[in-house]
């Protein structure tokens, strides 16, 4: 047991620095695994953060859509979960593209009941 042990804690230190040592991706160039892999709790934030992004690129000209970007988290989810490969990008523009669709649809509807 004694001469195990030095070894299984060089084992766990060695992969802490390796791990430490591996680059982070810029959000932007995540994949669907990657969105998939962070903590649900930071989901919506990561969301919120790509929908002020994706308004022109620049977070303080967008109008933040928390109704919709709550809506489209879940969805992000599912789409990514299904296709992990996949980029985040193109996932979160094609579920916002629906979000967007479906209030456009409810808005035109309640138009025309007025």
């Amino acid at each position: 047991m004694r001469f195990i042990l030095p070894f299984i804690i060089l084992g766990v230190a060695s992969s802490a620095v390796v791990a430490d040592q591996h680059k982070k991706k810029p959000a932007k160039d995540w994949t669907c695994a990657d969105f998939i892999a962070i903590d649900d709790q930071y989901k919506p934030k990561v969301v919120y953060w790509a929908t002020a992004y994706s308004k022109h690129g620049k977070p303080e000209a967008a109008v933040l859509d928390i109704e919709g970007t709550e809506k489209v988290t879940p969805m992000i989810v599912t789409a990514c979960t299904n296709a992990p490969n996949d980029s985040f990008w193109k996932k979160f523009k094609e579920e916002w593209h629906k979000v967007d669709k479906d209030t456009k649809d409810e808005m035109k509807k309640m138009k025309d009941k007025m």
